[in-house]
């Protein structure tokens, strides 16, 4: 129910939020130049004439009946379609980010994240021309992920210290634990006392893995324009500059129900985890 209610908030939120930003939209469109007919009929093909409400209740009746925003003015097609083109660069580049994150130290705490993507260009793209300055490659597999890897490293060198930090505060929690200074006491070998201490700290670990998938997502579309990754990052950064407002409410809503979905199954898992411990 919970998890219904934040999709209906940021349903609304994103219809209102992209409308109260100034400026008219048909004007971005068609330039400052464009005739007054022009302007109307764009207005009129966007419902831009009609009351608030009515605009309202028609992206709503997109949204519940074609699971969609309508289409996109830069482009002129579906923004659903728009959105899962684009969504595989953006879904793989937090993939490895999520591997690397469990592998590389922790000595980026409080440096911005495009600060860090900023200094791997200069130095492994632009003095060691190990990887490409940005893009997505050739269009092959191969060329994809070696164009993804000094992006995905800049999003967990971003992500690595509040990781890190969180974990060592719950396993630490544990060893202070009463149940663990029992088990001491009682002489049990030090490898079955950490494997105590592991399947307690898995709960917390696996909420903190939910929460920082929302977190990871959000770093990921930053770094993608840094990049000049085509994924769903560049796909908004373009909608919002155009005032491609459909477009930019597509990307918001499906960001929004794909982190809901995850924090969903996380709490399940937990849940079912800690019934079983």
């Amino acid at each position: 129910m919970r998890s219904l209610l934040v999709i209906v908030l940021v349903t609304v939120a994103v219809f209102f939020v992209i409308r109260l930003v100034p400026g008219d939209p048909a004007v971005m469109v068609l330039g400052e130049h464009a005739s007054e007919l022009a302007l109307e009929e764009l207005r009129a093909k966007l419902m831009l004439d009609q009351p608030l409400s009515a605009q309202f209740l028609s992206f709503l009746k997109t949204v519940f009946t074609e699971l969609d925003t309508g289409n996109s003015i830069k482009y002129g097609i579906s923004c659903r379609k728009l959105v899962l083109q684009y969504a595989p660069v953006t879904l793989a580049l937090c993939g490895i980010a999520d591997h690397l994150i469990r592998v590389i130290p922790a000595f980026t705490s409080g440096m911005p994240v495009f600060w860090i993507g900023l200094l791997l260009i200069l130095f492994f793209s632009v003095q060691l021309k190990w990887f490409p300055v940005g893009g997505t490659g050739d269009g092959t597999a191969i060329s994809l992920l070696h164009a993804l890897i000094l992006p995905a490293v800049t999003v967990s060198l971003g992500e690595i210290p509040s990781l890190v930090r969180s974990l060592r505060e719950q396993i630490l929690e544990v060893l202070d634990a009463d149940f663990i200074l029992a088990l001491r006491a009682a002489g049990l070998p030090r490898k079955n006392i950490y494997r105590h201490v592991l399947h307690n700290s898995f709960v917390p670990a696996l909420m903190l893995f939910g929460v920082n998938v929302s977190y990871l997502i959000g770093g990921t579309l930053v770094i993608e324009k840094v990049f000049a990754v085509r994924g769903i990052g560049t796909l908004l950064f373009d909608a919002i500059s155009n005032r491609d407002f459909p477009l930019v409410q597509a990307v918001a809503l499906y960001i929004a129900v794909f982190v809901v979905l995850i924090s969903l199954i996380t709490e399940i898992a937990a849940h079912r985890v800690n019934r079983d411990l």
